[in-house]
């Protein structure tokens, strides 16, 4: 394990008549030598309170050490070996922020929490916040707003994190962040504009580490600060982060990795080649377009069966309470569940004659609606309802979702057939049911074995940065080795996004295992 802090014990002999050196320059000296032969360096800002710890200690004790790649560098002194030596890992999400402590001195996770993102408020999804950003806001412009909200909601998060393991935040001697590259971009107030338009280019990919105050944080002060790099704007650090946590780069066979939340990313190859894309298929997987749709939290319904004869209707919701809405997962199990019934034909739209969906299909002014959970049953005064638009909105994440992957393993010559491993990552991973995604045809027709949920990859790949020297180097090569295809310039993708938006396909071979009602 090499922890990018180290705490490094050093005694030097205290300063005499005899021998004049500077407080600092002594304890320098004696940390090179430990170092083997590493010079630190002293940022300006912490000449004073390392010296005077150095000093306070008895000229012995513990020497605290962030390891950039253009060296070491001395940030604090300690006269007592601590209990913790705490670093903060950070999925900086486009809605929630999830993070958690590593103990740096055995690599331990001590506590893991999430808080949501403070940015909501000037907008729900990432290009209502890009545009947001070009604003002002009385004697504000909108980038500075967005930069301060995500620094409050990590304040939050750190505090919280603290609170339960009984130090202070200022005790955080490192941080890395895995998010999108727009989130990314906001949270180090760079300028977001050409990241939406063509041809869709970053301020930066990768930024070198720097200290939490230059971003003022409220951490250690010489708190170093990680960022996953991204590969382009719509291919962010979290994917790397996925990469790693997942082990795809390793790998002597063909493995494939999806992960969604904003967008829909997806990685294919092995340890000699990788490549890349992402596609806006995530809204409605995550919850973000279904009226009644949230994310996968308390309340929410995460798994939901239909008997195809009798049309029974069954679900269970995150937490066992009331159910408030559904999530992802459990729109899924829904439409599969309704076209199984025979309640919806193979283009997605409500056949309210069949006998399954008795009692169930209520007529609105948009069209039919299935009812769930009925008001007397839900949390709250109303129906937990799937409309017809809900489903229209599936209907096309699932067809971007699967052109998606059939266009990426085209680029390359690949089969789904040849993947050794599918790995599927976030919450749509962890609780999605991939039989049931497969009925859909938003996923390929493959043995479930091939499936493997990763949970929440971007924050273990945040981790990994804290405690793993290798990970850190791997990050960096990873980059080095994608290809990224871009989509929004894909005429393939086009063609094949015409041809998935039926149940489960138009090319029903492609699905052998999904029954075939037709159109009747």
């Amino acid at each position: 394990m090499q922890s990018i802090v180290k705490l490094y014990q050093v005694k030097a002999r205290p300063p005499s008549l005899a021998d004049n050196t500077g407080d600092l320059d002594r304890l320098k000296k004696v940390t090179a030598g430990v170092l083997e032969g590493q010079n630190p360096v002293v940022a300006f800002s912490r000449i004073a309170p390392v010296a005077e710890a150095f000093r306070q200690s008895g000229f012995q004790g513990f020497a605290v050490v962030a390891h950039y790649a253009s060296g070491p560098q001395l940030i604090d002194f300690y006269a007592k070996k601590p209990e913790f030596l705490v670093g903060m890992a950070l999925d900086l999400g486009t809605t929630h922020l999830e993070a958690s402590l590593v103990n740096l001195l055995n690599g331990k996770v001590l506590v893991r929490a999430a808080e949501v993102n403070g940015q909501l408020e000037f907008g729900a999804d990432i290009l209502a916040r890009i545009h947001f950003a070009a604003t002002k806001a009385g004697n504000r412009n909108g980038l500075d707003l967005l930069q301060e909200r995500v620094i409050e909601s990590i304040h939050k998060l750190a505090a919280e994190l603290t609170r339960q393991i009984k130090i202070r935040t200022s005790d955080i001697v490192a941080l890395s962040v895995s998010g999108n590259t727009t989130m990314v971009h906001f949270l180090l107030k760079q300028n977001p504009y050409h990241l939406c338009r063509e041809p869709y280019i970053p301020v930066v990919n990768a930024p070198d580490p720097f200290q939490a105050y230059e971003l003022g944080l409220d951490l250690h002060p010489a708190s170093i600060v990680w960022v996953m790099p991204s590969i382009g704007s719509y291919f962010g650090g979290d994917l790397i982060s996925g990469i790693l946590a997942s082990g795809l780069d390793q790998q002597d066979k063909t493995c494939m990795l999806i992960d969604v939340g904003t967008n829909a990313e997806v990685v294919v190859g092995n340890r000699d080649w990788l490549i890349a894309c992402a596609g806006a298929a995530g809204p409605a997987l995550e919850g973000g377009v279904a009226r009644m749709g949230m994310r996968a939290d308390i309340g929410a319904i995460e798994h939901c069966t239909i008997d195809p004869e009798s049309g029974k209707f069954e679900y269970q919701t995150i937490g066992g309470t009331p159910a408030r809405g559904i999530c992802g997962s459990g729109v899924i199990d829904l439409v599969a569940g309704l076209y199984l019934a025979r309640i919806i034909d193979i283009r997605g739209k409500f056949r309210p004659q069949q006998p399954q969906a008795k009692g169930r299909i209520i007529e609105q002014k948009d069209g039919f609606a299935y009812v769930l959970v009925s008001a007397e049953e839900a949390h709250g005064a109303n129906p937990v309802l799937l409309s017809q638009v809900d489903i229209d909105a599936l209907m096309r994440s699932k067809a971007a979702m699967y052109s998606i992957l059939t266009t990426i393993t085209n680029q390359v010559g690949v089969s789904f057939k040849d993947l050794h491993h599918i790995y599927v990552a976030g919450a749509f991973g962890k609780h999605i049911s991939p039989r049931q995604a497969i009925v859909l045809g938003m996923l390929p027709d493959l043995s479930l074995e091939v499936y493997r949920p990763l949970g929440n990859s971007s924050l273990a790949g945040a981790e990994m940065m804290l405690i793993d020297a290798s990970a850190r180097e791997r990050c960096l090569e990873v980059v080095g080795k994608i290809t990224y295809v871009e989509l929004n310039v894909n005429q393939e993708f086009m063609i094949r996004f015409s041809g998935s938006r039926f149940i489960p396909h138009t090319d029903h071979a492609l699905f052998p295992s999904v029954p075939f009602y037709g159109e009747s």
